[in-house]
């Protein structure tokens, strides 16, 4: 498995297992699809095999403060060198008081559910090696893969940085509503290399605990399954992810990976109804909900429809090179750097996201609470409305920012529209796609966001195409 924060490998991964470090004295090896680990798991005529990624929505490319180690906005899983999977085994009835002493087994994962103060079950798992396991969650313990904290994002966030992580972006939040061990995915090690999602992860024990008060119940062959507090909702799209993207419909998913209707508040104790025509599988385009971040799950046959970072650098450089003018000041615009984020550049377009002019910033037209310029008059003077001077319609005006996160695409197709109010950048596929999704907030409400900054959408479709104008001569 390996940690990157780009559609493409730039180097297989090294085992997790072996948490290889790395030699300050070393020269680093260069960056290509080539490059192979220090470790030699894998021959130089053979690439790694890649299940897919995850990618947090919000943070357009990276982590407000950067990504490090398993905490980033994007994780590839790779076959890892020796399965690491479980599979549940036996079945115990023991005295809840027993319960610490039949998990004194520390190389043995399980499951316990407590019926009971005085009855509990246990569910001993073995090795599977079948399967590879990666297991994502809030704790930053060395069992979880990838660590992920609650992403912040509403209707007044504007800017082409992440969204940010906790509260202030400051990391993770003393009040995260995310589970410590939130989930777990299985990776079938042979092909179609099939991956499925399970609620709940195992902890430094290699247990998963279920309390007295936790939703959980048998099962009619006799089983147990749970449900964790806040839960796992899953959302499969209606059809295939790139070429007809339509949103599906929220599920929740157990702990043994089965497929419910969500309860009536996110924490309820009482299941939802069972579908028994869904599963657990994932496939390209599958949002995971835990509560706090919302994760996107992408195949490698996906991917290859999205823009690599080198070319969304294109795609910004030939915007660039058409020399798109402002209308009024008639001074020529340009896209900044993609790496940098949240300051806004003296030649940055903005747009009236009512209507779709793109102008040079200015200060002026404002229709409500008129306030003073920003510093060197880059920086909105204030948040109130203003009047476009082409077609004087009121609404927002904001900067233009090119979503970072090529995973986030649904094609590689030229940027030509914004998201309402954000305005992040993108193609007009993408800004169609992910306006019809309707994303977890709060224990019961759904809103569409854009995917880049986790902004809620707004206006008749939440994005807008944009209306450039070229240089007079």
């Amino acid at each position: 498995m390996v940690l990157e924060g780009s559609s493409e490998a730039l180097c297989p991964p090294p085992s997790l297992e072996l948490r290889p470090t790395c030699n300050k004295n070393q020269s680093s090896p260069p960056l290509s699809t080539s490059s192979q680990p220090h470790n030699g798991v894998f021959t130089e005529d053979k690439e790694p095999i890649k299940y897919g990624e995850l990618i947090v929505l919000g943070h357009n490319g990276s982590l407000a403060n950067g990504d490090k180690g398993r905490r980033r906005s994007r994780l590839a899983l790779y076959k890892r060198p020796k399965a690491n999977g479980v599979k549940p085994d036996v079945i115990h009835n023991v005295s809840t008081p027993l319960v610490s002493k039949a998990l004194s087994n520390k190389s043995q994962h399980s499951i316990s559910y407590t019926l009971s103060r005085s009855h509990s079950v246990i569910v001993e798992y073995s090795h599977d090696t079948n399967t590879d396991m990666f297991q994502i969650g809030r704790s930053t313990e060395s069992m979880i893969d990838f660590v992920v904290t609650d992403t912040v994002g509403s209707g007044n966030s504007q800017g082409g940085g992440a969204a940010g992580e906790g509260v202030g972006g400051g990391g993770q939040s003393a009040q995260s509503t995310i589970s410590r061990y939130a989930c777990r995915i299985m990776c079938e090690r042979s092909a179609p290399y099939t991956a499925r999602i399970y609620a709940a992860g195992f902890d430094s024990s290699k247990n998963i605990f279920l309390g007295e008060r936790a939703a959980k119940w048998r099962t009619s062959d006799g089983l147990m399954d749970g449900l964790t507090t806040n839960g796992v909702l899953v959302m499969h799209p209606a059809g295939e992810f790139v070429s007809e993207p339509a949103p599906g419909v929220w599920r929740e998913i157990s702990v043994c990976g089965n497929v419910f209707a969500l309860r009536e508040t996110r924490s309820a104790q009482q299941r939802g109804k069972l579908v028994e025509n869904e599963s657990n599988t994932l496939q390209d385009g599958s949002l995971i909900d835990l509560c706090g971040a919302t994760l996107l799950w992408r195949t490698p046959a996906g991917l290859r429809h999205t823009p690599t970072l080198k070319q969304l650098e294109s795609l910004r450089q030939e915007l660039n090179a058409a020399r798109p003018q402002c209308p009024v000041g008639f001074n020529t615009l340009a896209f900044p750097s993609l790496a940098q984020r949240e300051i806004v550049d003296k030649k940055q377009p903005w747009v009236y996201v009512n209507c779709g002019h793109v102008h040079g910033y200015h200060n002026w037209g404002y229709r409500k609470e008129k306030g003073p310029a920003g510093p060197g008059g880059t920086v909105p003077a204030s948040t109130g409305e203003r009047e476009c001077p082409m077609c004087r319609r009121v609404g927002p005006y904001v900067p233009l920012w090119l979503g970072c996160e090529g995973g986030l695409y649904l094609d590689a197709g030229p940027p030509t529209h914004a998201f309402c109010p954000c305005g992040h950048v993108c193609s007009e596929k993408t800004v169609v796609g992910w306006s019809q999704i309707p994303l977890p907030h709060g224990t019961h409400a759904f809103h569409a966001a854009c995917p880049f900054c986790g902004t809620w959408l707004t206006g008749e479709q939440g994005h807008i195409k944009l209306i450039f104008q070229g240089p007079l001569d």
